[in-house]
């Protein structure tokens, strides 16, 4: 009886409202910080890097959308690996890989926070890049203790304003695109394209933010497996036609010397200088908005996960009702890692650990399938694809770029070794 009222009331979240969760979740920093690097490693097939990112996203929601009417609740990821595998070690790991991800996704925001601002602002030297870097933690980090109800109203907006940004930019510049630049002559090999998908990969994180508000939505059974397929797919879309615009009205070379700023210099050939600056500034805008956005997040994951057991205590500690351990804790993390570790070792972090995630959450799907009435076939084939991107990630990695190989495994020993530590204090704990 109780879930019948439920889904009947007229209060909760909207089929439109979770859509723009997701879109919101997704449009973010990802696509302004790593668009330069699909097109310097893809060429004219950046546009397929899209795709093949967005099928394997495709896949996961699925797996999401299953999982968040069967296990609706605030948890999300969360809630779902340890509702089907248990509370243990190996979903203590992975939920821990979580929470560091969204830290690693919340550095590649503030690099390109402050690639974008810099160009802007026309600042040059390391000094006020890396200024610009931690003032893009800092402030959202102080923002979040002392206005976290600000953030969340003006969200919405933000999102329509840079969405509306990237629309014209595809609008205006569809018509600029030299069709030549886009010959498959030119594509790479299938193992480079296959890995630069995979780094694109982290643009689509963010869709899974629907599951958090599964128990809000309004009539959540049809809501939200629909949300979920239309936020990814529009997303989907937006990023192939914003790729075509961009590999198909810059050269090689362009893209090379602008790869920090991609999009905003795409703008340019059919917008001029106002385009530039209008990209340059939503860009601004929109990373500053996500790095707001996920550091709320990832304070408030920190404290689910410390609430299971699974990270230490003082993360559990609030001030003002707030999250301000894992809140502290999350930016000083981010601030090491984005003032120390290149953009694309970033990028690759943050894709290889959603990749993991999501490969567990498709599992999770496919071990209860019965129970939340999914297709074996296809979250089976979730779990295949996420685990051969990573492969082709991982190998790309020790091909090209060694010191973002050895970042993830260094990443993976120090989650292993913490939960570890925290499983050991609490067997002491249990046995005094």
């Amino acid at each position: 009886m109780g879930l019948r009222k439920r889904t009947q009331h007229d209060d909760g979240v909207s089929f439109l409202g979770a859509t723009a969760i997701g879109i919101g979740g997704m449009v973010g920093g990802g696509i302004f910080a790593v668009l330069g690097i699909a097109a310097e490693m893809a060429g004219t097939a950046a546009p397929l890097t899209f795709a093949v990112s967005g099928v394997i996203a495709l896949l996961t929601a699925y797996s999401y959308a299953k999982l968040s009417v069967a296990f609706p609740g605030a948890g999300g990821t969360v809630l779902y690996i340890d509702k089907v595998f248990g509370v243990e070690l190996g979903t203590g790991l992975l939920n821990n890989l979580l929470w560091l991800s969204y830290i690693v996704t919340l550095s590649l925001y503030s690099v390109a926070f402050a690639n974008y601002g810099g160009e802007l602002l026309s600042l040059d030297g390391s000094l006020a890049h890396h200024l610009l870097i931690s003032g893009g933690i800092l402030l959202p980090a102080v923002l979040n203790v002392a206005s976290p109800a600000l953030i969340s109203r003006t969200e919405t907006y933000v999102v329509g304003v840079k969405v509306t940004i990237l629309v014209l930019v595809i609008v205006v510049g569809l018509g600029g695109v030299d069709g030549a630049r886009l010959n498959p002559d030119t594509w790479g090999s299938v193992p480079s394209l296959l890995a630069a998908s995979m780094i694109m990969f982290v643009a689509f994180e963010g869709f899974e933010l629907i599951a958090n508000a599964s128990s809000d939505v309004r009539d959540y059974k049809k809501t939200l497996p629909r949300a979920f397929y239309a936020s990814v797919g529009i997303v989907t879309v937006l990023y192939i036609l914003i790729a075509i615009v961009t590999v198909g009205t810059l050269t090689p070379e362009q893209i090379t010397s602008a790869k920090d700023y991609a999009l905003a210099k795409a703008a340019e050939p059919s917008l001029g200088n106002i385009g530039f600056t209008l990209v340059a500034s939503a860009a601004v805008l929109s990373t500053f908005s996500a790095i707001n956005a996920t550091i709320y997040g990832s304070a408030r994951l920190a404290y689910t996960i410390a609430e299971e057991g699974e990270l230490p205590a003082y993360l559990k500690r609030k001030v003002w009702t707030r999250p301000v351990a894992g809140l502290a804790t999350t930016t000083v993390f981010a601030l090491l890692m984005a003032n120390t570790v290149d953009l694309t070792s970033i990028s690759t972090l943050a894709s290889a650990g959603f990749l993991i995630v999501f490969a567990v959450v498709n599992a999770a799907t496919f071990r209860a399938s019965k129970k939340v009435d999914a297709s074996r076939w296809i979250s089976g084939i979730g779990v295949a694809g996420c685990t051969v991107a990573f492969v082709a990630l991982m190998v790309h990695s020790a091909q090209t770029n060694p010191q973002a190989l050895l970042a993830a495994g260094g990443l993976l020993i120090l989650i292993a070794a913490l939960e570890m530590f925290i499983l050991h204090v609490h067997r002491r704990g249990a046995e005094q």
